[in-house]
């Protein structure tokens, strides 16, 4: 879908609608024969006719040595901890301590990192606790670190060159594409810092480029070099989902491109004839097995190493269940967890959002603000702050005194406020701010029972647990369930008017499977710090099956993933990124007024989008004109136009639009995908709009559309590159084009250099000229 493209035609001609053309035992039409015979035969170039093969390499050189002098350069500048390295950095030094942590991103690019600190003997000493902490007096090998997504990133600006260069564009095309790229300051200032986005974006490229040369050998199907780039497809697309999981556009750009590979593949007119089931079948398995299965694996593969070198417990244990943190050595849960008995005083706390079960005289308001009345009970609360109206005794369904007997999974249980003397329970009244949800409130000793003692039972049920399992602390999550309504106790993050304190409300959850509904139980302030129960014996580290720490991992990240909902100062609308609207401070020094602002090329970005609108209005033209039976392009321009400059703007689509329907933080790193496919789509519209097929292959196509015959001899089916294409055609055009376009992305990128390498510091008058939309630059005093 991606491997070949042409040229607009000057003239228009009638469409003929009715026109055939035979094909030959190849299966290949006169026109395509004779296009790339008279291609082949036409030696006589013009001085600014197509380049050569050694033409494309020397550029290619250049190119990459500019990359990467435009990575590296400077890179050690600023020495201190700058914007999310405080999360990456500290990632990379807990591998290296094997210190178990959690992070909403799956592990390849902090992997990487960590190698990367191995390497140059790092022990990980240092946690990036801050952003402005030194890494000089902190002995971090912070430029090894950086060199990582530098190289990444300048071998990116190669990918997008190779892209072009497989795709049969011409030289000035390749320049623009990897030019727009070499020259932005966004990919560049992304690639110079301890980030994941360099991982990302080059995994992504490389996804591209070996899917083209996958399609490329269409012609060869299961042969070594098929099977090679086809597995190298799937591979690059494992990095990139294993990096972050915005990955998976990635998945959607190739897939579609595979599905409609496939769908052709069933045409029974196609060229070389149709194909049996069986062999289509083979086709699909392939593509299943090198783009689905095998990528899944090497998905799993990184955490399978994951959790093979984070085997200490750490900062990310209270994400996990208690059955995953039995699995990590030094895990201070199992350490402190004491069985509980009946008639022990308990604080229970909610996992996620660690409030305490509270409660205190006030009661309830007899009206909320939406006209609904209440039971006025005692109120009952989350409150945050460890305090004694927290403590709750807990007693048995018979209240007979008798002690010693431990609380055990699905045991029935009362639970006494001690400071107020009164029984929590729950009733069919709705709470404050959910009417589907049940109120909790405690009533008296001698209500709970009489008349309430129903309504006052509730059931232990320990998440994961066995049969009369242990009820313990710290260790034990559990959902405290009601037992005559079976609701859940809850709570949430939102705070209760001024007559709750401020405090979280807590009700009962008609839902019961959300993890949100569970507990654990903090501490047992009754049981004195000598006593025997909490002795500490030594405990066994336990082991679990891959799959299903993995599916718990999975879930943990997935739910912690779609909570990033908060404002940020610096967040931005995916309807802002095509027009760079707004960038992201990455850091700032007062004493020098340098500062890191998180910015794209303006010039290059708006050039990019505006040929993303010029290309939606040529295909939209293209399709009028056929409509009235005006054939304005010839049949190689409409396929290179539709096939691949149509891959590239797919590219950006399934890398774009998904933003819109998220509900998450997004900021401008995210469209850094997007933007690459952009310079792919600029690339190809620049040749294809200045530069001119040659007129042999549009004499040849129309004079076998009409039916005429020819004696050159038939050959085999290969990929035309741009110099046959081109042959005996001027390039100038597209060279001047392709040289107004980098001059004015030369001028944005050198403008707003000092705020992607952070120096030289601007004055204020200087920072001023910078705010060309308004961005939210710092002014140093």
């Amino acid at each position: 879908m991606a491997a070949t493209i042409s040229t607009p035609q000057g003239s228009l001609r009638q469409r003929n609608v009715g026109g055939s053309t035979k094909k030959n035992k190849d299966g290949l039409t006169n026109l395509d024969v004779e296009l790339e015979k008279l291609a082949k035969a036409n030696s006589v170039q013009p001085a600014t006719g197509p380049a050569s093969e050694r033409d494309y390499k020397i550029v290619f050189v250049f190119v990459t040595a500019m990359a990467f002098l435009t990575r590296f350069w400077g890179i050690s500048h600023p020495n201190e901890v700058v914007f999310d390295e405080v999360h990456f950095g500290k990632f990379a030094s807990y591998y290296l301590e094997k210190t178990y942590f959690f992070d909403v991103h799956p592990p390849f690019g902090k992997l990487l990192f960590a190698f990367m600190g191995w390497l140059v003997g790092y022990d990980g000493h240092f946690h990036f606790d801050n952003i402005g902490d030194s890494y000089i007096a902190n002995k971090v090998p912070y430029v090894a670190f950086r060199s990582l997504p530098a190289i990444l990133g300048a071998l990116t600006v190669s990918v997008v060159y190779l892209i072009m260069w497989e795709s049969g564009y011409g030289l000035p095309a390749c320049l623009v594409a990897a030019g727009l790229i070499l020259l932005d300051n966004a990919h560049i200032g992304q690639t110079r810092l301890i980030l994941l986005d360099a991982t990302l974006v080059f995994a992504f490229a490389c996804s591209l480029l070996f899917y083209i040369k996958f399609y490329k050998l269409r012609h060869e199907p299961f042969s070594r070099k098929w099977w090679k780039w086809l597995i190298l497809t799937g591979f690059a697309l494992s990095c990139d989902i294993s990096t972050k999981y915005v990955g998976l556009f990635a998945f959607i750009t190739i897939g579609s491109a595979v599905v409609i590979d496939l769908w052709d593949l069933l045409n029974i007119k196609r060229p070389g004839g149709a194909l049996s089931l069986p062999v289509f079948g083979k086709h699909f398995g392939a593509r299943a097995l090198g783009l689905i299965i095998l990528p899944f694996l090497f998905y799993l593969f990184w955490f399978q190493v994951h959790f093979a070198i984070l085997t200490r417990s750490g900062p990310g244990d209270d994400f996990m269940t208690p059955e995953f943190q039995e699995t990590l050595s030094n895990n201070v849960m199992l350490e402190n967890a004491v069985t509980i008995d009946y008639y022990d005083s308990i604080a229970l706390k909610h996992k996620e959002t660690k409030a305490y079960l509270h409660s205190h005289p006030d009661r309830y308001p007899q009206r909320y603000d939406d006209g609904r009345v209440s039971s006025q009970g005692q109120q009952v609360t989350g409150y945050p702050y460890n305090d004694t109206n927290n403590y709750w005794q807990i007693l048995p369904v018979v209240d007979d005194h008798k002690l010693g007997h431990h609380v055990k999974n699905h045991d029935l249980v009362r639970l006494r406020h001690i400071v107020t003397d009164t029984i929590l329970l729950s009733h069919d009244v709705a709470s404050p701010y959910y009417p589907t949800n049940q109120e909790f409130t405690t009533v008296s000793v001698a209500d709970a029972y009489g008349d309430r003692a129903a309504d006052t039972l509730f059931e232990i049920r320990i998440e994961n647990g066995k049969p009369n399992q242990e009820f313990k602390s710290v260790s034990s999550h559990f959902k405290l369930i009601h037992n005559p309504s079976k609701v859940a106790m809850w709570t949430h993050s939102t705070p209760l008017p001024d007559w709750g304190f401020k405090q979280q409300e807590i009700n009962g959850n008609k839902v019961l499977a959300p993890s949100s509904n569970v507990w654990l139980v903090d501490d047992i302030p009754s049981l004195p710090a000598d006593h025997k129960r909490r002795e500490k014996p030594v405990k066994k580290v336990k082991t679990l099956p891959f799959l299903q720490k993995w599916f718990e991992l999975q879930r943990s990240m997935f739910w912690h993933n779609s909570q990033l909902t908060s404002s940020h100062p610096y967040a931005s609308l995916p309807y802002q990124w095509p027009f760079l609207l707004r960038g992201v401070s990455f850091w700032t020094q007062n004493d020098t007024r340098q500062q890191i602002y998180f910015l794209g090329n303006p010039i290059g970005w708006w050039i990019a989008s505006s040929v993303l609108a010029i290309f939606a209005g040529i295909i939209l033209a293209d399709q009028f004109s056929l409509r009235r039976g005006i054939d304005a392009l010839d049949h190689r321009s409409r396929s290179r136009l539709y096939n691949s400059t149509g891959f590239f703007f797919l590219a950006w689509a399934t890398h774009y639009f998904p933003f819109f329907v998220m509900g998450r933080q997004l900021f401008l790193h995210h469209y850094l995908p997007s933007h690459l496919a952009s310079t792919l789509v600029t690339g190809a519209l620049v040749e294809f709009i200045f530069t001119g097929d040659s007129v042999e292959h549009e004499a040849t196509f129309e004079a076998l559309k009409s039916g005429k015959k020819t004696d050159t001899a038939t050959t085999k089916k290969h990929h035309v590159t741009a110099r046959e294409r081109y042959s005996g055609q001027s390039t100038l055009p597209a060279w001047i084009a392709a040289i107004v376009i980098l001059s004015l992305t030369f001028a944005g990128w050198y403008f707003f250099l000092p705020l992607t390498y952070g120096y030289p510091g601007l004055t204020v008058e200087q920072v001023v000229r910078r705010k060309w939309l308004g961005y939210d630059l710092h002014f140093a005093k």
